[in-house]
C-alpha cells in the first residue's frame, strides 16, 4: 500500500483527514494501518501528545468497550496492586515520555495515570515489548481477523 493510500485508508478509518503519520507500525490480514506513529507535533505546529495512535474502527470499538466497562479503572487498580504490572506500565510510561516531551502514554504528566486503553494498546503495537498493552489488545479480541472496512 502505498503513502497515498495509507491516507486515504486512515481517512476512510477515521472519518475525517488524518494528520500525516510518521509511519503506519501494524497492518491488519487486508494490509490497512490498524495503528500509526505520529509525529510529536501537528503540521500547525501543536503538540501531538501520543506517539502511536489506534486507527482500525474495529479494534477501535473492541476497547471502547473494554473501557466502558471500566477498563481504565481496572488497569489503574492493577498497577496499584501489582508489582509486575506495575513495573511494565512504569517502564512503558518512561519510554513514551522520552518520545514525547516529558508525556506519559496517552499525554499524561502524571505517569501512574490511565487516560484511555486505546493508546496503551497502540503503544503494545508500535514499541514492544509492553506486556500490559498486548494484554489488553489480546482481552479486546487481537487485532482483526477480517478487515472491518472491507465488510462496510
Amino acid at each position: 500500500m502505498s503513502d497515498a493510500a495509507d491516507l486515504a485508508s486512515l481517512e476512510e478509518q477515521l472519518g475525517r483527514t488524518p494528520y500525516p503519520p510518521a509511519r503506519v507500525v501494524c497492518r491488519c490480514p487486508a494490509g490497512r494501518p490498524v495503528a500509526v506513529e505520529q509525529p510529536p507535533t501537528t503540521p500547525d505546529g501543536a503538540p501531538f501528545p501520543t506517539a502511536y495512535w489506534l486507527t482500525c474502527p474495529g479494534l477501535i470499538h473492541a476497547v471502547s468497550v473494554l473501557e466502558a466497562d471500566g477498563g481504565v479503572h481496572a488497569l489503574e487498580e492493577r498497577v496499584a496492586t501489582d508489582e509486575e504490572a506495575a513495573a511494565a506500565f512504569d517502564e512503558a510510561q518512561a519510554r513514551h515520555a522520552a518520545l514525547r516531551d516529558g508525556l506519559g502514554i496517552g499525554g499524561v504528566r502524571n505517569l501512574r495515570a490511565v487516560k484511555c486503553l486505546h493508546a496503551h494498546v497502540a503503544f503494545a503495537l508500535g514499541a514492544p515489548p509492553y506486556p500490559i498493552g498486548d494484554a489488553l489488545l489480546a482481552e479486546a479480541g487481537g487485532i482483526p481477523a477480517t478487515c472491518c472496512m472491507e465488510a462496510r
